[in-house]
């Protein structure tokens, strides 16, 4: 069996991935996260932190119908918050509960950091598909940034190839209006990366706009936004190529802030500009430095 095939696997268990022997026991209240007790629904809290920022009226709404016919089949993962618990996993079950009338849901303790919760639910979303692609990269993002994991070691302990949390990654150097687009369901993720070809923030927001109306193939994209980048201003100076080292610090850079970032060194002195296209962006990006 292969790395990959290994990955699949343990995202393939379900429940149980998340806490082990999961799916069985009595109904104790004093459950360890290997059982499961009903709960009132007031007793419990969503995450703050939830990966998951849209969900879909009409998923919710089916969900709804489902749990006035069968129930809550599958127990709600929670963890300990003060006199009352807070969701790890289930929070559409959890509202779609209350959609439905229900007064108490099935749930499992899971002893769990706010870091390792915030890990555990982007397991459970990706295994259930429920992320956006703008969502997954920035909770890729923010698991480097808070667990301190390389790529290659993230994409292990989410199950993916380390090119697929690469190519999640780079989306976040996109304009914010165009992770917009890409969340709304205007443009696919495949839009998004060839449209991060076009090499300014002006070139890729002419063109997803134009994307985003006209419906252009991910090639004629490509097509796009190589012609765009080869266009280079006449009075533009030309500057020898940046090191490794720069192109590092300034994907680092583009990573962190979601924006496009230029930075300009010439032995030890320079620059960084970094490229914002409206006041709401340039909200989102100072947020980021001076938190």
């Amino acid at each position: 069996m292969n790395d990959k095939d290994k990955g699949r696997r343990v995202l393939g268990r379900g429940l149980g991935a998340l806490i082990p022997g999961a799916g069985g026991g009595g109904v104790r209240p004093g459950g360890t996260g290997r059982d499961y007790f009903v709960c009132p629904v007031e007793r419990i809290s969503p995450n703050a932190g939830q990966p998951r920022k849209r969900m879909s009226d009409a998923g919710l709404s089916e969900m709804v119908d489902s749990i006035r016919e069968q129930g809550i089949i599958q127990p709600l993962v929670v963890r300990r918050s003060g006199d009352g618990f807070e969701i790890i996993a289930g929070e559409r079950r959890w509202r779609a509960a209350q959609l439905a009338g229900l007064k108490e849901v099935p749930v499992v303790i899971k002893e769990a950091t706010s870091a390792e919760a915030f890990e555990l639910a982007i397991v459970e979303n990706i295994q259930r598909e429920d992320l956006n692609p703008v969502e997954l990269a920035q909770a890729f993002e923010r698991l480097i940034e808070e667990r301190g994991y390389t790529q290659a070691e993230l994409a292990t302990r989410v199950g993916r190839d380390r090119s697929t949390v690469a190519n999640s990654l780079r989306l976040l150097g996109l304009p914010a209006e165009i992770l917009g687009m890409v969340a709304d369901g205007r443009l696919t993720e495949g839009h998004a990366r060839a449209i991060l070809q076009a090499g300014n923030a002006q070139n890729m927001l002419a063109i997803a706009r134009k994307a985003a109306v006209g419906g252009l193939s991910v090639r004629e994209i490509e097509r796009r936004a190589r012609r765009a980048s080869s266009v280079k201003p006449h009075a533009r100076e030309e500057r020898p190529a940046a090191s490794p080292q720069v192109r590092s610090l300034v994907e680092r850079l583009q990573r962190a802030l979601g924006a496009r970032v230029k930075l300009v060194d010439a032995k030890g002195k320079g620059r960084i500009e970094i490229t914002y296209t409206s006041y709401d962006e340039l909200d989102r990006i100072l947020n980021k430095i001076l938190k």
